[in-house]
């Protein structure tokens, strides 16, 4: 399990974060295997994250917190707008921020006492028995959610029948999104959809190449008299690709992810351009610690930026949350507002040491029932 160590002067890092994010992107040998993409941008999202989580525990704060009572010009400091200043500028963001800062007390006020709006991807799997999705769809509902995922993409009957059936089960009034994590090509995409447009999805989520811009763009302008809009972003590697996303058209719905890009400097710049271009965010929270990092950033957004949770919400699964000292708290299907210092990013011990490669007691086991090759008695 590795750890980040660092030295006394760490408050150097946080009073000119922008500065060394850009170092940390911008050293040359790193830029040549990347640039701020694949395995070297995930790294770099590691790294920064860490720090996020290091320095809200130094204040005894939330991440979300951390953000919140941040002056617009600290905040803004932490941004390296290099290759979008074309779509906001720092002076931008200090004044969108700003301009939010009338009614922060009660936005904060809410989301402690309410929380924050979440949908469900529990009930659409593929591969669920009827049986099950109409089981969960009854489950969620009593739970107080409102909007369900539904996966599609594998056959065309199916993916009708399974939305004829969620609709059934949940009603008009509530919102079925569906998700297609990147299974057609751009004409593909606009016929397929075509043919669920009866059931009234709210978006399709991931039609086709998360790098395809003007594919994307060419969707959104075919399903708009549909009423459907065209969700991404899960998998769109840095905030460039974003302004583009965002310039095209291409997406209706943003989706960012907390560990996908560079950490929470980039997220943020991401949320500057979404609000400065009117698209809400929705972020993208699977299991795996998703959910519980990507709650804070959505909630800063409601109580600084946007302030608002219409038409915004965040996915919620409902695995993995046992590994986490501090998992997420959704209740009537609100994610409830983190009190602990830190991003919620922390393993518990047990479960860390529990899924070491290749010492840990699961690998262990799934080497000796033969489910995976035990390195240790490789002969390379």
């Amino acid at each position: 399990m590795a750890y980040l160590v660092v030295d006394k002067d760490a408050g150097d890092i946080f009073r000119n974060f922008g500065a060394f994010w850009r170092q940390l992107t911008s050293e040359s040998q790193l830029r040549w295997i990347g640039p701020e993409k694949g395995v070297v941008h995930l790294a770099t999202a590691a790294i920064v994250n860490a720090l996020w989580d290091l320095w809200a525990r130094v204040e005894h704060k939330p991440l979300w917190k951390l953000l919140v009572d941040m002056e617009p010009e600290t905040l803004v400091s932490t941004i390296d707008f290099r290759y979008i200043s074309d779509v906001v500028t720092p002076e931008e963001a200090i004044q969108m921020l700003r301009a939010a800062a009338p009614g922060k007390v009660q936005r904060e006020r809410l989301l402690r006492n309410v929380g924050y709006p979440a949908y469900t991807t529990q009930v659409g799997w593929l591969g669920y028995s009827s049986k099950l999705v109409a089981e969960l769809c009854h489950k969620y509902l009593s739970m107080g959610f409102t909007s369900f995922k539904v996966k599609v993409g594998q056959d065309i009957e199916d993916d009708r029948r399974r939305c004829a059936m969620v609709r059934e089960v949940i009603g008009w009034e509530n919102k079925l999104m569906v998700d297609a994590n990147q299974r057609w090509d751009v004409k593909e995409s606009i016929e397929w959809m075509q043919k669920l447009s009866e059931f009234k999805p709210l978006w399709i989520e991931e039609p086709t190449s998360p790098d395809d811009i003007l594919g994307h763009a060419t969707i959104s302008e075919a399903l708009k008299p549909l009423g459907i809009g065209v969700a991404t972003g899960e998998m769109i590697c840095n905030r460039v690709m974003f302004k583009q996303f965002l310039q095209a058209g291409a997406m209706q719905f943003c989706q960012i992810d907390s560990c996908r890009i560079g950490g929470v400097n980039e997220i943020l710049s991401v949320y500057l351009m979404a609000h400065k271009l009117g698209v809400p965010v929705c972020p993208h929270a699977g299991g795996v610690g998703l959910c519980e990092m990507v709650q804070h950033l959505q909630m800063f957004d409601f109580v600084c930026l946007s302030g608002t949770s219409e038409g915004r919400m965040i996915e919620y699964v409902d695995q993995e949350h046992e590994h986490f000292e501090n998992p997420v708290v959704v209740r009537q299907a609100h994610y409830q507002a983190p009190l602990s210092p830190g991003y919620s990013t922390k393993l518990k011990t047990e479960s860390a040491a529990n899924y070491e490669y290749p010492h840990g007691s699961v690998w262990q086991k799934l080497f000796a029932e033969n489910i995976f090759p035990d390195p240790s008695k490789s002969s390379h």
